[in-house]
């Protein structure tokens, strides 16, 4: 009996040593995936203003179509830009493709991993398809 009376403490002692360790591993794991999810938003927003773009030749339609793919999250047309500014002029520079990249800040739960990061996503494609 004396043995036993000697770790009656030894676990609550282990669990407040390993449990901030297991803490931050699910905090980090929980904001990977979130910046996983918000990335392969961005993408697919980017991917489908820069086929708008390709198809239509129209910036206004082009914003229209990322912002709208791009839900929820609620971008501005500073995020998303666009280039060039016509289909004309990118067969005109040589290149014929037309490109959308969209910035989006993420900012940390809790903020343990930092305040913020920026996530970028970017399409490109061929004028007039």
């Amino acid at each position: 009996m004396a043995a036993g009376g000697r770790d009656r403490g030894a676990a609550a002692v282990e669990f407040a040593l390993v449990a901030p360790v297991l803490l931050l591993l699910v905090l980090g794991i929980t904001e990977f995936g979130r910046a996983y999810h918000l990335q392969t938003t961005l993408s697919g927003a980017a991917r489908e203003g820069v086929r708008v773009m390709a198809l239509q030749d129209d910036r206004a339609a082009a914003r229209a179509a990322t912002r709208s793919a791009a839900q929820p999250l609620v971008l501005t047309d500073a995020q998303i830009a666009v280039s060039p500014d016509s289909c004309a002029a990118a067969r005109a520079s040589g290149s014929g493709n037309a490109t959308v990249t969209v910035t989006y800040p993420m900012d940390f739960i809790g903020g343990f991993m930092g305040a913020s990061i920026t996530l970028t996503g970017r399409g490109v494609m061929r004028c007039n398809g």
